[in-house]
């Protein structure tokens, strides 16, 4: 599963570099150009990373980083900060507001992409990564192969997908809008009830007698992986 980069830069052009190399890179990208845009693009497209312009019009990229730190559902979501701004009092002032990193422009997108996949290996081990783990459950995007302790679960592309974005926050709630966007992709049209169907398919693969369902259900909200639940 490849992890999902909004870049927040009010310059089109280098939007469109940072878009077509992340790309090529292996990343999902999303962009937005002013705070608004921003904020409502994080609740939206749920980042696994922010790439955000220190210069924006309106409001700063540094006032964007401390309200998705002040946030509680945001407040995790790793953030590199872009800005031509070069004094160490600038650089610590972003670092101070809770960016992760900075990049100082003009900067090289090899050095940029390798500072993104850094960053994600420290915060988000189990997207970065080929092999990803929760409880006794291990997924290998590499072979796309998922076992459950020591036996095999055979499961279906859309079910390997399923579970390897669960697997990626455990805990946390995906709504199915959400899950249907990150599994089944933007342009596809899929009715909502169909996540619910592949949830069922993924549960009866996993699941044998006497192990518990480490999936739960959150009635009128989505799904999450939950290695203390027992049910439905």
């Amino acid at each position: 599963m490849c992890a999902k980069v909004l870049v927040v830069e009010d310059e089109k052009a280098l939007s469109q570099l940072l878009c077509y190399n992340l790309g090529k890179e292996g990343f999902e990208v999303a962009t937005s150009f002013d705070v608004e845009e921003a904020i409502l693009a994080v609740d939206e497209e749920q980042p696994d990373i922010v790439l955000l312009d220190w210069m924006l019009p309106g409001v700063s990229g540094v006032e964007i980083c401390r309200r998705l730190r002040a946030r509680s559902e945001t407040r995790d979501i790793p953030v590199i900060m872009l800005t031509a701004r070069g004094e160490e009092e600038d650089r610590i002032r972003g670092l101070e507001q809770g960016a992760d990193d900075y990049v100082t422009k003009p900067f090289s997108m090899s050095e940029l992409v390798a500072r993104v996949r850094a960053l994600l290996r420290r915060t988000r081990p189990t997207i970065a990564g080929d092999v990803a783990t929760f409880a006794d459950i291990v997924l290998d995007r590499e072979t796309c192969r998922v076992r459950r302790g020591a036996r095999d679960v055979h499961l279906g592309p859309t079910e390997f997908r399923l579970l390897d974005v669960l697997m990626q926050r455990p805990g946390r709630v995906f709504s199915r809008e959400q899950l249907l966007d990150r599994v089944w992709g933007h342009d596809v049209y899929v009715e909502i009830r169909t996540v619910d169907v592949h949830i069922g398919r993924l549960r009866k693969a996993l699941n044998r007698r006497g192990e518990h369902d480490p999936i739960r259900t959150v009635r009128s909200s989505g799904y999450a992986l939950d290695e203390t639940y027992s049910g439905q």
